[in-house]
């Protein structure tokens, strides 16, 4: 199929042609002829799938159409868990409207109040918003959502984990009943199904993700870690390497990812860092300095790395693994995008068998443990059938195994001779500020979330990525 079968405009189909694109992405073929229909639709797609252009491109066709008489205000609304992927939207908007007048705006926590109401004084088509922003502007009556023809959730399950649903809810509610809505997720289980009876009515269902995820253009292996000094050894390996590229390497914390970028940066690296404890103008500049080649290595946290879109990213390393299987899947989905190839390494040590096993049974089949010459791990686990070929029980040595009285997070919790906390991260965990979450989701509430969003507590599952707050609250760079 060619996206001129699709029945869009003939200067969306130019866009399309002039962005390179001639046949569509299985969720773009599934998702646009249903949206263009008027149908309400879930779709669960994962990220580097296309999905952004599947919402995107029936949104702007929806807008060919004439404004109803006396209708003011937004007639299409995007709403983002975070800044950086509503700021990825935009751009899809603007390359896909470049042949078409659409008056566009964006609503986002971090940004100036009055840059955003002088937006909201002028008529615009398509607002691409963060839920806590645009709650405060509902609030106060600034904007006016009575003329809606189309919502848009995109990556609803991240809002859910960040807390966002009530204020999605109530987003909703202050749209028309008659409006369209489009709901994409990287997953769609109970809780999901549950949002999705409240919001849409009798929505057509699309699951080009499904739960074992294999993405086969990325090479995913893991390396066995003695211990912190180890992992250091291993990243720097890894990023030194002559085929090594543009990496993004995940940490646990915002101070890990400070200190990380800082460790990089000495060393000659031309490094970066990106979590929610920055400004909004650091975040963007790191971004677009990754993407410009300015900086090679980006030091990111999971929330504040979601939706970035650079297709020349070559490697993702997980310094520390995910608390979360599905956040393994989103991680290295940054790399071997649009059907370039790509790797991922991903780092553990004798408390993260579980956390590894996890992972391999949310994506469907083991991963490979790889040994790099010269950094050999001196510690093997015993038994059989482990994680990566490692035995399933964790190697105990002389000290505590998973789940020992005083262990972290369930993990184990080794802690190091020196008296520091275990290896599964480089920093110590503090509370920190607020990032890409609403305030107060919870008791700890130190996550990466961005300033000025709000939202209700969500007891679904656990924050992502509690802060450590006290780090370098900037931008790290070296060119």
């Amino acid at each position: 199929m060619t996206f001129a079968e699709l029945d869009l405009h003939p200067t969306l189909l130019q866009a399309v042609e002039a962005a390179g694109y001639n046949e569509p992405t299985p969720i773009q073929e599934k998702a646009i002829p249903l949206a263009l229909s008027g149908r309400d639709l879930v779709a669960s797609a994962n990220t580097g799938t296309g999905k952004t252009a599947a919402f995107v491109l029936p949104a702007l066709q929806k807008l060919k159409t004439p404004r109803p008489a006396g209708s003011f205000g937004p007639r299409v609304l995007v709403l983002s868990p975070t800044r950086e992927l509503a700021t990825q939207i935009l751009d899809a908007v603007r390359k896909y409207s470049k042949f078409d007048r659409v008056q566009t705006g964006v609503i986002l926590g971090g940004m100036p109040y009055r840059e955003q109401l002088r937006m909201l004084e002028r008529r615009v088509d398509l607002i691409v918003a963060t839920p806590g922003r645009l709650i405060d502007h509902l609030e106060r009556g600034r904007v006016n959502l009575s003329g809606l023809e189309l919502l848009v959730l995109d990556e609803a399950d991240r809002m859910l984990d960040m807390g966002f649903i009530e204020p999605v809810e109530q987003i909703a509610a202050a749209c028309p009943a008659t409006r369209q809505t489009l709901m994409f997720t990287a997953t769609c289980d109970g809780p999901m199904e549950r949002l999705a009876a409240r919001l849409l009515k009798n929505p057509e269902r699309i699951d080009i993700a499904g739960r074992n995820v294999s993405h086969d253009t990325i090479d995913q292996r893991l390396l066995r870690a003695d211990d912190l000094g180890h992992k250091h050894r291993l990243l720097d390996h890894l990023v030194t390497a002559d085929a090594a590229g543009k990496t993004i390497v995940f940490a646990a914390t915002k101070r890990d990812a400070d200190r990380l970028a800082e460790e990089l940066c000495a060393k000659g690296h031309a490094a970066g860092a990106l979590h929610g404890d920055m400004k909004q103008h650091q975040r963007n500049r790191t971004i677009e300095d990754l993407r410009r080649g300015r900086i090679r290595l980006l030091i990111a946290t999971d929330v504040a790395a979601r939706g970035i879109d650079i297709s020349d990213i070559t490697q993702v390393i997980n310094f520390d693994l995910p608390k979360i299987a599905e956040d393994y899947v989103h991680r290295i989905g940054r790399t071997g995008r649009a059907g370039a190839t790509g790797n991922a390494f991903s780092f553990f040590t004798r408390n993260d068998w579980k956390q590894v096993k996890a992972i391999e049974h949310f994506i469907g089949k083991p991963l490979t443990n790889h040994v790099i010459a010269g950094l050999e791990p001196t510690e093997r686990p015993r038994g059989a059938s482990a994680p990566g070929g490692y035995a399933k029980r964790p190697y105990r040595g002389g000290g505590q195994g998973a789940g020992a009285p005083g262990g972290r997070g369930g993990f184990g919790g080794q802690r190091r001779p020196d008296g520091a906390p275990g290896e599964r991260a480089h920093g110590h965990a503090e509370r920190g500020g607020h990032g890409d979450r609403p305030h107060a989701e919870h008791r700890n509430a130190g996550g990466d979330r961005p300033h000025g969003e709000r939202g209700g507590y969500n007891p679904v599952r656990r924050d992502r990525d509690h802060s450590a707050g006290g780090g370098r609250r900037g931008y790290s760079s070296a060119s």
